[in-house]
């Protein structure tokens, strides 16, 4: 294996972002879909609030060839790794993977590492390291527009969120309809504003459904101009609990991926965990299948635990 330099920090602002943000480019899906996920390149590009641990590569000529982040959360450190290497090599990939698990050691952290298109080799290896699989997570894909046949009931009367206006609305409805969620649980108004501020966010595509002048439920569309073939997203579906039982969240998937269509978009894409039965079946329901399945590894690191040696 090449000399590859590691180096390790705890500050964001010492990271190359534009380097990172070339790797992501050149390491992208055949589809387009980057290898770092997007909370972990905003807390990246935020400053790393909450904790932050980066693992650089650079190789003989200074160039920028792998990178690890894990980000301090709700549920301890998330880690992703993401390497460049001839051949499809593996070996700097696993000295990442390890560097960075050593280090959260030290930290004595519960870590979640994700992992896209898991094996039993995946699972035997990261074991050896002591993670556990914990949860998948399922992209599921539709084709666009959603034929009449599954569009059952009147259309949701919709309208465009209004940002400022239905913030504290919005964020209350999220965190109860997601109470039991660590991640989507918990928004504040920064996170609501970080993602406002991102080039993709439409408010005509962030559709509301109000009940007596109350906001019962919304579904928060994303489109994805750069990937192969373009693609709209269902970001966020969330009702208010006090709502359920009515329908909405297939009326509500069903208004987003029409409006989507209505864009030009040709296929629809959402993430949901594997484990959720009823979500998945309503999903698939609507055309839906599974296109890709990410996997969470989970481990408690530190002392008294198998702390990973670099081999």
């Amino acid at each position: 294996m090449l000399p590859f330099v590691l180096h390790v920090d705890q500050r964001a602002e010492a990271v190359p972002t534009d380097a990172v943000a070339a790797l992501l480019e050149r390491t992208a899906a055949d589809d387009g879909t980057l290898a770092l996920s997007e909370g972990k390149w905003l807390d990246l590009v935020h400053g790393g609030r909450n904790g932050f641990l980066a693992v650089t590569a650079t190789d003989p000529a200074g160039n920028l060839v792998g990178y690890a982040q894990a980000t301090n959360g709700a549920e301890g450190w998330g880690l992703e790794v993401v390497s460049e290497t001839p051949g499809g090599d593996r070996a700097l990939h696993t000295r990442l993977l390890k560097t960075s698990l050593e280090e959260l050691a030290r930290l004595g952290a519960r870590v979640h590492y994700w992992v896209t298109d898991p094996t039993d080799e995946s699972d035997a290896a990261l074991g050896a390291l002591g993670l556990r699989a914990d949860r998948d997570l399922l992209q599921m894909r539709v084709d666009l527009p959603l034929p009449p046949t599954v569009r059952t009931g009147p259309p949701i009367e919709v309208r465009a969120y209004r940002p400022g206006a239905d913030d504290a609305a919005w964020l209350a409805t999220n965190n109860r309809a997601f109470a039991d969620h660590p991640e989507q649980g918990n928004w504040d108004l920064a996170t609501l504003r970080e993602r406002q501020s991102e080039p993709w966010f439409d408010p005509e595509g962030f559709l509301v459904h109000e009940i007596d002048g109350e906001l019962a439920g919304s579904c928060w569309t994303k489109i994805h101009r750069d990937t192969t073939p373009p693609m709209g997203e269902i970001y966020v579906i969330s009702v208010d609990p006090a709502f359920h039982g009515r329908g909405l969240g297939r009326a509500l998937t069903v208004a987003g991926l029409s409006w989507l269509a209505g864009a030009g978009l040709k296929v629809g894409m959402l993430f949901t965990t594997a484990s959720n039965v009823p979500a998945v079946e309503l999903y698939h329901s609507l055309g839906f299948v599974d296109y890709r399945v990410q996997r969470v590894y989970v481990g408690d690191l530190g002392p008294g635990a198998p702390t990973p040696a670099l081999s």
